[in-house]
């Protein structure tokens, strides 16, 4: 049970953090430089934080939970990787239509592990 609660935290606070790139980014087009130096560490660190969401999820699955869970943070962490990796190359007509469907699973996966009966 104590995996679940350390799953239900990361992915809450992966939830939020990747929320704030869309306003970091919007902040550097709206002329900020302090937005791009804000978008690019948060942007590493949701890599990392997408790795402990996936090995929560596999101590979890491995504890009796559901095994898509961590299929979909092997999803969202590969996802960022690729994301990250568009970012630097500024390959732009990848980097944001990814990241929306990051930020858009992301948010839908902290949901789905905080609901009541996720083991069901």
């Amino acid at each position: 049970m104590r995996a679940l609660v350390v799953l239900r935290v990361t992915a809450g606070v992966h939830a939020v953090a990747i929320c704030l790139q869309p306003v970091f980014a919007g902040l550097y087009l709206n002329g900020s430089p302090a937005g791009m130096r804000m978008h690019e560490p948060t942007g590493l660190a949701l890599v990392f934080l997408g790795l402990a969401q996936l090995l929560a999820a596999i101590i979890w699955s491995r504890a009796g939970g559901r095994w898509t869970v961590a299929a979909v943070s092997l999803l969202i962490l590969a996802g960022e990787v690729v994301q990250v990796s568009m970012g630097y190359s500024r390959q732009l007509a990848i980097h944001i239509p990814l990241g929306v469907a990051l930020v858009a699973g992301t948010v839908v996966f902290a949901f789905w592990v905080n609901r009541r009966q996720v083991t069901a």
